[in-house]
């Protein structure tokens, strides 16, 4: 296991280089005011006109002009080409939670790759902002407090089984996969409960749930 190299007791907001919408990273600041950038994420950052106080991935794709503008971030330089910047970052904080804005929209081969990412680090809670949705991986047991009628989509990246509360369409008894069954536009009914097997289940649901995603996932 990687040895986490930021450390930090409350939430933190990593911000990555693909699209940032308007208010994504005002959003996550409000509820996790650390920032930490994922490479060129840096540059995006201080366009906003906030200054990441470390940088994490390869620096392929910091300019030389970002660099010089964060004299005081720490550079957390992971030179191996195996792995994306979204990854490196993720795999070295220890936080209770990430809010990850800048890696939905864009390019659709960034997005899957950093759908993989949660997967593979599924042992970092982590919530994907994008301009109308969420995107996080299901712990092995949650209460998400949503409301009826908010869309709600669960989507496997690799086989699960589980059993759910509150979604118009029930999970139980059904295998997920990526090549077989989803479970995509479905509706909660109210607050929705999941009880999964194992893991590698994306759950996708409105950008207003995320207070109650962050309250969710930091609870379970």
């Amino acid at each position: 296991m990687t040895a986490p190299i930021i450390h930090a007791l409350k939430p933190i907001t990593l911000i990555g280089g693909g699209d940032v919408g308007e208010g994504d990273l005002a959003l996550a600041l409000e509820r996790a005011p650390l920032l930490v950038a994922a490479d060129g994420g840096a540059g995006t950052a201080l366009a906003l006109g906030h200054e990441p106080v470390a940088v994490i991935g390869d620096f392929d794709s910091l300019t030389d002009t970002a660099r010089a503008a964060l004299p005081g971030a720490q550079m957390i330089a992971i030179a191996e080409q195996d792995s994306t910047d979204f990854d490196k970052a993720l795999r070295h904080i220890a936080a209770p939670l990430v809010l990850g804005v800048g890696f939905l929209g864009a390019r659709v081969d960034h997005q899957l790759a950093a759908f993989n990412t949660l997967v593979r680090q599924s042992d970092h809670r982590c919530i994907l902002i994008g301009e109308r949705e969420l995107v996080f991986q299901v712990p092995p047991k949650i209460e998400v407090g949503l409301v009826a009628e908010d869309v709600v989509s669960l989507f496997p990246m690799r086989p699960v089984t589980g059993r759910s509360q509150g979604l118009s369409w029930p999970i139980d008894g059904l295998e997920l996969s990526p090549g077989g069954r989803i479970a995509t536009s479905n509706r909660a009914l109210g607050s929705v409960v999941l009880e999964l097997d194992g893991p590698g289940l994306l759950m996708i649901t409105p950008r207003g749930a995320l207070d109650a995603v962050m309250r969710a996932l930091r609870s379970g």
